[in-house]
């Protein structure tokens, strides 16, 4: 796959670094659900804690469903 370039002009325009563009499209892609946490994280350039920070700064939360939690249920033996 081919890397993606963003005049620096754009970002001028639009007010943003390079590292809040990045920031911004790896939250993005996390709460779209392309990116696992993990991948949105590394993307980011930012540690768990900095990136969950500008996640609630824009409003995003944890994909965390009921699945998910029935699943850590029946890991921590709670649940069957």
């Amino acid at each position: 796959m081919q890397d993606f370039v963003i005049k620096g002009d754009f970002l001028e325009k639009a007010n943003l670094s390079p590292k809040e563009l990045l920031v911004d499209f790896a939250i993005f892609l996390y709460e779209k659900g392309k990116l696992s946490m993990g991948q949105a994280k590394k993307l980011s350039g930012l540690g768990q804690l900095s990136f969950q920070a500008e996640m609630a700064k824009r409003g995003v939360y944890l994909n965390y469903g009921v699945e998910a939690f029935e699943e850590d249920l029946k890991t921590l033996g709670i649940a069957k």
